[in-house]
């Protein structure tokens, strides 16, 4: 009996050893999820490298665009969420705050641009991507600023554009680029664009009953009659018939320029302002931030914050940030020399104070879903403009409910 009892001992033993090296060797792996489509294969390349110069091995989730945030909700509420993902700062970011890790340690963290730093409930959570802007952008040989610096020289530059047989200008199918990147503009102009938002999300104020509102509805209206229509044009299409000069303008913003590296672009392009009511500035903000899964393990958020350390300060990092990603500074002391025509104009604008700012990220989470369906409708349809702006209006109040 003795004898048996020191052989099961020594099994227990030789078990607990072989477990115990077991996990000493097994690797913590980093999962990123992001919502930048356009800059996944480039991102494929660098987490690659980041795990050649670390040791750390990564698994980068695909998305599709439309679905990513209620994919990441759901990961996240199921603790299938990834350790490192993006968010746009502001409803998203304030929906998922019991998810988001603090970052205030990062070594880079007092060299981010004032101000760009995601806070909520006054903690540190985000780190931007870049500063992007999006508004018209345009073919300089097709198209001259001052003939659409207003919505009544826009219209007619649209008109005269049909009648040479050219789409004046581009939207596209997506829920941001039918609808929300568009519709930001007259909110944007409002004098204080967070408490008009407020009050329409309470029904306190209709958005037809403003200029900017009127003004939206008839340039719609004018799209619908005079342009493509963007049900039927995918992101993608819509970029190659910009640079295929088959469109004059295209409602995007400085990320499609790398839509454009299959083609032999050889016009000057840049970007304006949508004109409601003379408006003059481009909308330009931080789209999206990394932000760090809190329910992760420990060793897993360290393996997070070691990639944006490595992200954000080794060169290697910093030339996928500046060169291939094509992202514009937002780290002190980091430098762009390549930016594209788009992003210059963009930069330019946001250092000029020539900007207005993106009202859409404090829309209620996840209301593209509710409004993208309106727009389709509307471009399909006999619907006015006036009930365009009128649905949208109702889908506000009943995304606060």
């Amino acid at each position: 009996m003795k004898k048996a009892l020191t052989m099961a001992l020594a099994i227990v033993l030789v078990l607990s050893t072989l477990l115990t090296g077991c996990q000493e060797k097994k690797t913590t792996k980093l999962t990123i999820f992001q919502s930048k489509t356009e800059i996944m294969d480039e991102l494929t390349k660098c987490v690659a490298d980041f795990t050649k110069e670390t040791g750390i091995q990564v698994e980068l989730w695909e998305t599709t665009g439309d679905s990513y945030y209620t994919d990441l909700k759901t990961g996240l509420s199921t603790k299938k969420g990834p350790t490192l993902f993006s968010l746009a700062p502001g409803s998203e970011s304030i929906e998922l705050a019991d998810y988001l890790a603090d970052v205030s340690g990062l070594s880079f963290i007092g060299k981010v641009s004032k101000g760009m730093v995601n806070e909520v409930n006054g903690k540190k959570v985000g780190i931007p991507y870049t500063l992007e802007g999006f508004g018209l952008v345009y073919n300089a040989d097709m198209v001259k600023t001052d003939d659409i610096n207003t919505t009544a020289k826009l219209i007619a530059y649209l008109q005269d554009a049909k009648a040479d047989g050219i789409n004046g200008l581009g939207f596209s199918q997506e829920d941001y680029f039918l609808i929300m990147h568009v519709l930001n503009a007259p909110f944007a102009l409002q004098a204080d664009p967070d408490d008009f938002l407020a009050k329409v999300l309470k029904g306190e104020v209709k958005l037809y009953d403003y200029a900017e509102f009127k003004e939206f509805a008839t340039l719609m209206e004018a799209v619908r009659e005079n342009c493509t229509n963007p049900v039927n044009l995918t992101y993608d299409g819509n970029c190659g018939d910009f640079a295929t000069e088959k469109t004059a303008m295209i409602h995007q913003g400085n990320w499609c320029y790398g839509m454009f590296k299959d083609y032999n672009v050889d016009f000057d392009m840049g970007i304006a302002a949508v004109p409601l009511c003379g408006n003059n500035k481009v909308s330009v903000s931080v789209p999206a931030a990394w932000y760090i899964n809190d329910d992760a393990t420990a060793e897993e958020k360290e393996a997070a914050k070691k990639f944006l350390e490595w992200l954000y300060t080794s060169e290697t990092g910093k030339d996928y940030l500046m060169n291939k990603f094509g992202f514009v500074p937002v780290v002190e002391g980091m430098t762009s020399e390549n930016l594209d025509p788009i992003s210059t104009a963009v930069s330019a604008a946001a250092a000029a104070g020539n900007t207005i700012p993106w009202s859409l990220s404090n829309w209620p989470a996840g209301i593209s879903s509710s409004l993208a369906p309106i727009v389709a409708e509307f471009f399909v349809s006999e619907m006015t403009g006036e009930e365009l702006v009128n649905k949208l209006n109702e889908a506000f109040v009943k995304a606060a409910k």
